[in-house]
């Protein structure tokens, strides 16, 4: 899966660039488009932008993939509207972060999430990556949350193996553990994970669908072989700045 990103010309969205990113994405491999993640400059997209990134991309997508639309934000009301206007749109689910700088308690968090589950109903995963939001989502918090109906999986971007191996014993195979660390992908897949929502994949969706292909068809070797092959492009994706 692809946090895509959002192309800009003189200031504004340019919409037939976003258009063709996403048909690149569908001819190269891609399994879901994630629009107005924070790759898709989520932090900096005035609301009018966002609401017409998820729109436009949710139109050229036209059900050929999943649709999962980044709806989080450290006001609770703002990730309910967010999620509402995703669902109304016709994304197919959405990817709601950490409650950035607040940083509330593990009951904050829950309550937070809790929230947006109860007044949208839509399929939701839960984003963790707390170097840049300043708070960390737990795993005790993150198996009672996967409770709620709608709470499907995790994007879990803290790079550590025994963290997301710790969620996948909490939480079971029902629910999706996913990358949001590219070189974890191979890792994550090999302790329980489902996939992985990519960086890399704005310039390779190719090779990190074949990482993906290989590894559930059972062939680890060439997994792992796409896996060490990509690591230098995926340290030059993240030169400017780090994750962690």
């Amino acid at each position: 899966m692809v946090a895509i990103v959002t192309p800009f010309a003189n200031g504004e969205v340019d919409r037939q660039a976003l258009k063709d990113l996403v048909e690149f994405h569908l001819q190269n491999g891609t399994d879901a488009i994630i629009p107005c993640g924070t790759t898709g400059e989520s932090a900096t997209l005035s609301h009018r932008e966002h609401d017409m990134v998820v729109e436009l991309v949710v139109e050229t997508v036209n059900r050929r993939v999943p649709v999962i639309a980044g709806a989080g934000s450290n006001n609770t009301a703002e990730a309910v509207r967010l999620t509402r206007h995703a669902k109304e749109v016709g994304a197919d689910g959405v990817l709601l972060i950490t409650p950035y700088y607040n940083k509330p308690t593990q009951e904050g968090l829950y309550r937070h999430f809790e929230t947006v589950a109860r007044e949208v109903e839509i399929p939701i995963v839960l984003y963790n990556v707390p170097s840049r939001t300043g708070v960390d989502l737990l795993p005790a918090t993150i198996a009672r949350l996967a409770r709620i109906p709608e709470i499907v999986g995790v994007k879990e971007a803290t790079g550590s193996i025994s963290r997301a191996t710790e969620i996948v014993n909490l939480c079971g195979p029902s629910f999706a553990l996913i990358s949001g660390d590219d070189p974890t992908f191979f890792p994550l897949l090999c302790v329980g994970g489902k996939g992985v929502i990519s960086v890399t994949a704005n310039i390779v969706p190719h090779l990190m669908a074949e990482l993906y292909d290989r590894f559930v068809a059972g062939d680890l070797a060439a997994a792992r072989g796409l896996h060490l092959r990509l690591q230098q492009l995926i340290k030059t994706m993240f030169i400017e700045t780090r994750c962690r």
